[in-house]
């Protein structure tokens, strides 16, 4: 079983550069997810016949951030954003919006285990959301995955917009305090660690230089002056049937590159 997540950072735009369909011809997942794809389903021109797709689109504002999940295996069944007792516990929304509004988390379910892709709200470079992604979101999200893994376990993916340690980013002490890399940011990391979930990529790699995204700023992906800010966890139960989990950066198309796991499931 292999799976791809992948910031395309529109999905749109992807496709016009061709970016896209070589890549999951050439890497053949059986699930891909994507996130930030600035579509509704119908204004995507991807055709992939050996794919059923599943969108979960921005409603307020169109062309704004979004997820899918492309399988080659009909899912059981489909949650869109967040069950209605999680948005009443956590009441999301902030002076910005309602995230759960923005198409930010869809899960799909299958006969051993979810897959939940996450487009996880940025906290603004003047950590104005910072509070709703710390106090919120996160607390949010982690008690959405436990309630499934009661029943079967949990895959998830996408951009959680955070770089975990010093490891996952270039520049540490230059970017510290900065949205992407607070202490906020990263307890809530910590967090899903401790609450049972792996990283899968850290399983198999250790050390620095092993980025996800990039600016578009001085040539920062030719001097892999980047972020780790993507990842696949998995639940515990799963840990030691994950075969492999690598970065494609390579793969070019978005500021983002896509990332993949395969398990033995």
């Amino acid at each position: 079983m292999k799976l791809v997540s992948w910031n395309v950072n529109g999905i749109r735009s992807i496709h016009r550069k061709d970016a896209l369909v070589p890549f999951l011809k050439q890497v053949k997942p059986d699930i891909a997810c994507f996130q930030e794809t600035k579509a509704e389903e119908h204004q995507s021109e991807v055709d992939l016949p050996d794919y059923e797709e599943y969108w979960n689109s921005s409603k307020g504002r169109k062309g704004y951030a979004g997820t899918a999940i492309f399988s080659r295996t009909k899912p059981l069944s489909l949650i869109f954003g967040f069950p209605e007792e999680i948005l009443k516990k956590y009441k999301l929304k902030d002076g910005y919006g309602d995230p759960n509004e923005e198409g930010r988390v869809i899960t799909a379910e299958y006969e051993k285990f979810y897959v939940v892709n996450v487009y996880t709200p940025n906290s603004k470079p003047d950590l104005s959301r910072l509070t709703l992604r710390h106090k919120r979101w996160d607390p949010a999200f982690l008690a959405f995955c436990k309630q499934l893994e009661k029943k079967k376990p949990v895959i998830f993916c996408g951009d959680l917009n955070v770089a975990h340690t010093e490891d996952d980013l270039a520049n540490a002490k230059a970017n510290e305090g900065e949205h992407g890399f607070t202490k906020e940011e990263r307890e809530g990391i910590d967090t899903i660690i401790e609450a049972g979930f792996v990283d899968t990529f850290r399983i198999f790699t250790k050390g620095n230089g092993h980025y996800s995204w990039w600016t578009h700023f001085a040539n920062a992906r030719a001097r892999n002056v980047g972020w780790r800010i993507d990842y696949f966890f998995v639940s515990k139960a799963l840990e030691s049937k994950v075969r492999s989990a690598k970065i494609h950066a390579e793969t070019l198309g978005s500021d983002h590159c896509p990332i993949s796991i395969e398990l033995d499931i």
